[in-house]
């Protein structure tokens, strides 16, 4: 009987651990996805008030096509119709508030550094932080050219933590980074997962 009992837990276990490797990153997945939806719709959500009635509602995912839209309405303008001009004396003026110029340069370099016509993130390389122990790290080249900071023959390095938003940035000697023939979404799935996504052969 024990080992009947046995047999039928192991085979459940059996079963519970294959959902669960199914049911998780599926799970995981939509909760973020979700997380980063309900966050851009409730940026611009609209209360509309019930009639004959104190309660009011809101429609979900009207914030969202708001945001989305308004986003595309902001960049046709800044495309199409003001000239460079116009836009270099905006952001001029942005860059010489106190303060404001910090954040606002920080942010506009970190997400044109994902998207955009000066994406950062698009070499994949492996740097040397240990030459006697031979101790590598991957990520990816930011800046190949550092002499205006006095630091010739060196580059900067960005290298993601696995499993967090956030990473390290180091100097190195250009004599220490190895180009990577992979492409920065495979790197990046990589690092994230702590070395356990390589790609199949």
């Amino acid at each position: 009987m024990s080992d009947n009992f046995r047999k039928i837990f192991n085979r459940l276990l059996s079963y519970f651990v294959r959902g669960l490797l199914f049911v998780a990153p599926v799970g995981f997945t939509i909760l973020i996805l979700y997380s980063a939806f309900d966050f851009v719709d409730s940026l611009v959500r609209i209360r509309f008030p019930l009639a004959n009635s104190n309660q009011e509602f809101f429609i979900p995912g009207l914030g969202f096509f708001i945001v989305i839209g308004g986003t595309i309405v902001i960049g046709f303008v800044f495309t199409v119709l003001l000239p460079q001009t116009i836009q270099n004396w905006l952001e001029n003026g942005i860059k010489n508030l106190p303060f404001v110029r910090i954040f606002y340069s920080a942010f506009k370099d970190l997400i044109s550094a994902f998207v955009g016509d000066k994406r950062k993130f698009k070499q994949a390389v492996i740097v040397t932080l240990n030459g006697e122990f031979n101790i590598k790290k991957i990520g990816f080249i930011t800046q190949e050219d550092l002499s205006d900071i006095g630091l010739d023959n060196m580059v900067s390095v960005y290298c993601p933590h696995s499993y967090a938003f956030s990473g390290d940035m180091f100097i190195v000697p250009k004599a220490q980074v190895e180009m990577l023939n992979i492409s920065s979404a495979e790197v990046m799935k990589i690092i994230v997962s702590g070395g356990v996504s390589f790609k199949d052969k």
